[in-house]
């Protein structure tokens, strides 16, 4: 009798357990670390209450407060893990309407080690990446544009803390633009592939976008539905702040032990492309003016600054930088009248990876590091005409970049990886502290 009811108990935990693993949509993906919580994004196929429990090694676990998906709100919960210490890791597990919901890999986050007027800053790794496209056939062109899903999967081989989105994330499509459903049915879809549950489970994810995630090809501040594509971008990811430039838009700032991260929204009040006044907009003024006042406050080793679109190449096409004159020049004018140390810019867009390098007289070189595409589209080698490209630093398949930052408080240096689809190295490329500092006297 006894086999009887363990046999039935396992068989009925097993069937509750398949129940509620059929609501969970996508997620749980990790979003921000810091040092007192970090959030967890879950989103369900259906209303239901959804927790955390999270734990260390000999720890009991402890719970998260329950949230409760609705419809109105896109079926997502975000939830805070808040009973935590400093510099650990914890294993965490996902409960709908109080069952565990087992995932056949790793879920885990970490919070921010304080290290600060303790010990040299502990060395970590980013993921970078950007254009994400994920197929759909009955909304995509007639030939498939994305492909080699199984990048998300090198890309969690690496280990990396945190990933870098670097805009076009997923792709809006004709049906999407024009209303609600549309964009959070491509937000929806894109965030399900079951190729990237596995890295959203146990890396931080940060994200800024480009025009495919904020709206048509090329988009610009006169899309219509830009307050709801900001709207909707903010519910599917766990970035630490929002509108930190306070005018609207998803600019945001953000650390890791002694790296500090400006991400930028080249969209929200950029001028189209054609506008043929050379002074036009393309950050905006009040964006501008924020950047350099963080970058001028922060005390960072390295102050990466994050853009969906090339900052430094020279060619005046591709919806790249030096399409603004104007303003380019002001911002590295206004970098070297600063002397603002420590500064390299991540941007992607592009459909292959480059570096550009720009030499100034009395200050260290401005670089950028394009890191394009992850599953979208390529093109083959050519020569676009960049005068700052880096020789021998350029890659035209699907790929990611991992950047591993080590070494003493005054010493650090900076390691740039670039890997294809599969995992397989391309090309590296090294900055030292020394080498984005202004010369000593």
């Amino acid at each position: 009798m006894k086999k009887i009811v363990l046999s039935f108990l396992f068989v009925w935990c097993s069937f509750v357990s398949i129940a509620q693993e059929s609501l969970l949509q996508s997620g749980p993906m990790v979003g921000y670390s810091d040092f007192r919580e970090a959030l967890i994004w879950v989103q369900t196929t259906e209303p239901a209450s959804v927790k955390i429990g999270y734990f260390t090694a000999g720890e009991t676990e402890k719970f998260t407060k329950e949230v409760q998906t609705t419809v109105e709100g896109d079926l997502i919960a975000k939830l805070f893990p808040n009973e935590v210490d400093y510099g650990k890791t914890y294993t965490y597990k996902l409960y709908i309407n109080d069952q565990y919901v087992p995932r056949d890999y790793k879920l885990t986050f970490q919070t921010q080690t304080l290290w600060q007027f303790r010990t040299d800053p502990p060395n970590f790794k980013i993921a970078l990446g950007s254009c994400s496209f994920i197929n759909e056939k009955k909304d995509d062109r007639p030939k498939p544009y994305g492909a080699k899903y199984q990048i998300f999967n090198s890309i969690l081989a690496k280990n990396p803390d945190l990933m870098l989105w670097v805009g076009d994330n997923m792709y809006l499509r004709t049906p999407d633009f024009m209303t609600e459903t549309g964009i959070r049915h491509r937000y929806r879809h894109t965030r399900a592939t079951p190729e990237l549950q596995a890295l959203l489970g146990s890396v931080h994810h940060y994200a800024t976008w480009d025009d495919h995630d904020f709206g048509p090809n090329d988009a610009d501040r006169s899309y219509v539905n830009k307050k709801l594509t900001e709207q909707t971008f903010n519910d599917y990811w766990g970035n630490l702040n929002t509108n930190a430039a306070g005018n609207g838009g998803v600019t945001q700032h953000f650390a890791w032990n002694d790296v500090e991260f400006f991400m930028l929204d080249d969209r929200y009040h950029r001028a189209p492309n054609k506008d043929p006044n050379q002074d036009k907009a393309y950050l905006g003024t009040q964006q501008l003016n924020w950047l350099i006042d963080a970058l001028t406050t922060s005390k960072a080793t390295f102050k990466i600054v994050i853009n969906g679109g090339q900052v430094v190449s020279d060619v005046a096409k591709f919806e790249n930088y030096a399409m603004y004159p104007t303003e380019r020049a002001e911002l590295f004018k206004r970098l070297h009248d600063a002397k603002i140390e420590g500064v390299i810019f991540l941007s992607g867009d592009r459909h292959h990876t480059e570096i550009s390098r720009l030499e100034r007289v009395g200050a260290y070189p401005l670089i950028d590091i394009t890191c394009s595409p992850l599953t979208a589209g390529t093109h083959k080698p050519r020569d676009e005409g960049n005068t700052l490209q880096v020789k021998g630093k350029t890659f035209y398949n699907r790929n990611f970049g991992i950047i591993e930052v080590s070494g003493k408080r005054r010493e650090r240096v900076l390691v740039l990886t670039i890997y294809d689809s599969d995992g397989t190295k391309a090309f590296d490329y090294t900055i030292t502290a020394q080498d984005v500092r202004y010369p000593r006297k």
